[in-house]
């Protein structure tokens, strides 16, 4: 019998622990649909394509890596700037709202960086901006993910 009380209160704490990771952790939990997560990088060659056919407008999703960091855009709406390589050896620049959404302070050179936003062609690979939620609620919010936080 205290063999079996044992197991009882093992198997408790462990689903106690469980649940308890599960609850702190809910908030910095990656969406679902981030592409990297997936292993998938439909992502990255939609945002080939589009480049290719110079289309513009579209909402994407992909990751890239930190080439090079930019002065912010404080002309009308401050924007934080950053230009990211690609899988695909595409660089797009970033140009995230941070009237709208936090400043990512500890982006680095070398850092990933994956994102939600909306693509616009342009000569140099494109840029992707509207990686915030729509103040308006009329259109698909974006995000970017540095580490483990979630900017939106």
């Amino acid at each position: 019998m205290a063999a079996r009380s044992r197991l009882r209160l093992v198997a408790a704490v462990v689903l106690a622990a469980a649940a308890a990771y599960l609850v702190l952790n809910w908030e910095n939990r990656p969406p679902a649909e981030d592409p990297v997560l997936r292993g998938d990088d439909s992502g990255i060659s939609e945002i080939a394509r589009l480049f290719r056919e110079r289309q513009s407008g579209v909402v994407v999703e992909g990751a890239g890596m930190v080439e090079k960091l930019l002065p912010d855009d404080l002309a009308g709406s401050r924007h934080q700037r950053f230009i990211l390589r690609l899988a695909s050896r595409q660089t797009i620049l970033v140009s995230h709202n941070i009237d709208l959404a936090p400043r990512i302070d500890s982006l680095r050179i070398g850092d990933e960086v994956r994102f939600r936003g909306q693509y616009e062609w342009n000569q140099r690979g494109g840029l992707i901006h509207w990686t915030h939620r729509d103040p308006r609620g009329e259109r698909p919010g974006g995000w970017l993910r540095h580490g483990d936080r979630l900017y939106r």
